[in-house]
């Protein structure tokens, strides 16, 4: 049997607050247990506040767990983390950008970094770009002048760079306007079943999570509290929508207050 390409047991993250603060350490994540099949896109629905983005930052290596077992691609974290920052890509809802650079500049750096010749770059970054709905011109346009769906587009861009086997989505769409979440939609779509990449995607969005996911987590106060296909998930709940489904399983709204930061030094 193939292994999973994500293998979450048990997964436990905790945030210690400053010492002059009285309030206790606040667990953001429970003892989450998850998998992800290889080539299939999984989604993860939760509020602010659920423990997504924390998870999603110790998949890709930023943040230790403070207990748990990860394995991605058969590699266990941390202890090959090195090899895992090869074999993944990260988009995040706060993508950083050198702003003051152009498109083309800041994925040319990025492929530097990665010891990918810019011509090679350029040139992925291109089909990416145009797949995304964005045309050629763009490029040179300074990140600054560019809308936010433009960024995320060039953030989805910077991430495939590598072509990783393992795509890791934090809100990419939050903020963008129709279009631009179609388009990123229909791309990732494309992307799983022209590369048999593996993406694992959190979102506010149900309607989102249902279009693009083979499987579904609801993640509240840092507990997976159910798991399943989109109708699966409403069939268990008695609910005519996924959006009833979650309510009704986790007994939140899907908005929510805000995640817990991870402290810059006790993280």
């Amino acid at each position: 049997m193939m292994l999973p390409a994500i293998h979450v047991r048990e997964l436990r993250k905790r945030f210690r607050h400053r010492p002059r603060t009285s309030k206790a350490a606040e667990w953001a994540l429970a003892g989450v247990s998850f998998d992800v099949a290889r080539g299939a896109i999984y989604g993860l629905l939760g509020p602010n506040g659920s423990g997504k983005s924390t998870l999603i930052r110790i998949l890709s290596t930023l943040l230790f767990a403070d207990g748990g077992e990860v394995r991605l691609l058969g590699y266990r974290l941390p202890d090959d983390q090195a090899q895992v920052r090869r074999l993944i890509g990260r988009v995040s809802v706060d993508a950083a950008f050198y702003k003051k650079l152009s498109a083309r500049e800041n994925l040319l750096y990025t492929a530097l970094l990665y010891g990918l010749k810019p011509s090679v770059a350029e040139r992925q970054a291109l089909q990416a770009l145009e797949q995304l709905g964005m045309e050629d011109h763009t490029l040179s346009i300074p990140l600054e002048e560019m809308s936010r769906g433009m960024q995320q587009k060039i953030s989805i861009a910077r991430a495939l760079m590598i072509n990783p086997p393992l795509l890791l989505l934090d809100e990419p769409t939050t903020g963008l306007d129709p279009k631009s979440r179609r388009d990123v939609q229909t791309f990732l779509e494309d992307l799983r079943r022209r590369e048999g990449t593996t993406i694992l995607l959190t979102t506010h969005d149900m309607a989102e999570a249902e279009r693009l996911c083979a499987r579904i987590g609801f993640l509240a106060r840092g507990r997976l509290v159910a798991e399943g296909t989109a109708e699966g998930l409403k069939r268990q709940a008695e609910a005519e929508t996924l959006d009833d489904a979650f309510i009704r399983l986790t007994g939140e709204k899907v908005l929510g207050g805000e995640e817990p930061a991870a402290p810059a030094k006790d993280a």
